[in-house]
């Protein structure tokens, strides 16, 4: 089993290749996200955190996902340009991944097993599922789709230099 989420590489929502390890030494949010899920306000929070903690050490990863309620139908443009114009989304996007099942991409795989959610179970429940990983690579907490980005902003400062 990997180490940490630097032995994983993802693509980006523009189709190019990036590996975790790009993000050496930043803390993480990575978060499953969708664009028609009653949660989907929460970009507004991710992208508050990014705007005040970027700066800081924070990278928040927006993963699209269409596993649940196929609430991500749309293409990787949609999903860029929605984001963009509807909460001026800055922070990086990725390409559309399962992040349950046998088709599960390697990082969610890894994230999943690192910190398992509520009664030890691995699989994510819903969209806005939230992952916070330390500078050195640790899957430190997971948090469930209700959790506002907010409420993840004390965790954060506790382990930004």
């Amino acid at each position: 089993m990997s180490s940490t989420v630097y032995d994983f590489s993802a693509t980006s929502i523009e189709g190019q290749p990036v590996a975790m390890s790009t993000y050496r030494d930043k803390v993480l949010l990575i978060v499953n996200t969708a664009s028609q899920c009653g949660f989907t306000s929460q970009y507004q929070g991710l992208q508050a955190l990014h705007d005040k903690y970027a700066s800081r050490g924070l990278a928040v990863l927006g993963f699209p996902c269409n596993q649940f309620g196929q609430q991500e139908p749309g293409s990787a443009t949609d999903i860029q340009s929605f984001c963009e114009t509807r909460f001026g989304v800055s922070f990086p996007l990725f390409e559309k991944i399962d992040v349950n099942g046998a088709n599960a991409h390697p990082l969610y795989q890894y994230l999943e097993k690192a910190a398992p959610g509520i009664f030890g179970s691995e699989g994510i429940k819903w969209n806005f599922t939230k992952f916070l990983v330390d500078g050195s690579g640790k899957v430190i907490k997971r948090y469930g789709s209700t959790t506002e980005p907010k409420d993840i902003e004390r965790d954060i400062e506790a382990l930004l230099k």
